[in-house]
């Protein structure tokens, strides 16, 4: 093993396994096979782990010229959810000997400041959710390559774009509650400009106005528990016939929903029942739990970065949206009769 402060090089790899310098090479850089043989492979790897030798990773990016880095460019950190996309990314990056750096843009839309001297010159790609999207053009990240998650299919900037299966969620939840009987709701919508919302929106529609003798009422609040339950206690109040369910396009909403109905003296779900959308931990802190949508926002952040390397790599990323998942709880039930 190399003593004192002297780094292993790979020259001292190569003589420790008994192989070229270049059989090393090809080995730490996965580019062995059907050059070297298997056994051949593995004697390099277990010679670079008893020396604790690790590439040089600056003069090769030199030499291939790339950073390897990744950032993610999110909305603001507000929920558990968008820490769960880095998560998954980064997981998928590390395997591939990429790094990846978070940005949450400002106020969670609008224009971020460029977090590089140059974005194009210290990055090999962006992945970025379209509540974020405005950040792209401020970091210029809008020319590197781009992966878009959350982001319209047919409009978007992105060489490939991630989705989740947000309509699906939507028809479950509605489903579900057709099912228990409920024609009357209100939708807490989120008061974000943002495609995802806008497919809740409309997905709700749709299916609502395919059922007879349903109504719909939608009222706009920002992502904050506090402004939801002022939302929510205004909406009921002024809403005629009165809602027996709120589909909520979030489960911060949720809570905020059920702030204002146990203020107006009603409980869930026995006067109304809710939904949320996320399955964030606090679905099962609030009580009762909530029935929710869960959205897999590590798998998420996986395919997001699966889908920028085989975009670096020249390949077609996987197609489809990722499924999600309806989950029943307490806060919903069948509406008490009229």
């Amino acid at each position: 093993m190399a003593t004192g402060s002297t780094r292993p090089t790979s020259r001292d790899v190569a003589q420790a396994a008994g192989v070229s310098q270049a059989a090393v090479s090809l080995v730490l850089g996965d580019k062995w096979r059907g050059r070297v043989s298997a056994t051949t492979a593995e004697r390099v790897r277990e010679a670079a782990r008893r020396l604790g030798y690790r590439p040089n990773l600056a003069a090769r990016n030199l030499r291939l010229g790339r950073t390897r880095t990744v950032l993610l460019v999110v909305p603001a950190l507000t929920t558990e959810f968008f820490a769960g996309v880095y998560t998954g990314a980064a997981r998928i990056a590390a395997q591939h000997g990429f790094g990846v750096v978070l940005y949450p843009s400002p106020e969670g839309i609008g224009p971020a400041r460029d977090p590089f001297a140059s974005a194009q010159a210290a990055l090999d790609g962006v992945i970025a959710s379209s509540m974020a999207a405005d950040a792209l053009t401020t970091i210029r990240g809008d020319q590197l390559p781009l992966v878009m998650l959350d982001s319209d299919p047919t409009g978007s900037h992105g060489a490939a774009t991630v989705n989740l299966d947000i309509a699906d969620g939507v028809r479950q939840i509605t489903d579900h509650l057709l099912g228990l009987g409920h024609r009357h709701y209100l939708h807490l919508a989120a008061d974000i400009p943002s495609w995802t919302f806008d497919v809740r929106a409309r997905e709700l529609t749709t299916r609502l106005t395919a059922t007879p003798g349903t109504t719909l009422r939608t009222t706009h609040a920002p992502m904050d528990i506090d402004a939801a339950r002022t939302a929510t206690t205004d909406a009921l109040t002024a809403a005629h016939p009165h809602p027996t369910a709120i589909i909520c396009d979030d489960d911060k909403l949720a809570a905020g929903a059920y702030k204002a109905i146990r203020r107006l003296g009603l409980r869930v779900p026995d006067d109304i029942s809710v939904t949320g959308l996320d399955d964030l931990a606090l679905a099962t802190a609030i009580d009762p739990e909530l029935t929710t949508v869960r959205l897999d926002a590590e798998l998420f952040g996986e395919r997001g970065m699966q889908a920028l390397l085989a975009v670096l790599d020249g390949r077609t990323p996987q197609q489809g949206d990722i499924p999600v998942q309806l989950v029943v709880r307490g806060s919903t039930a069948p509406p008490r009769p009229s």
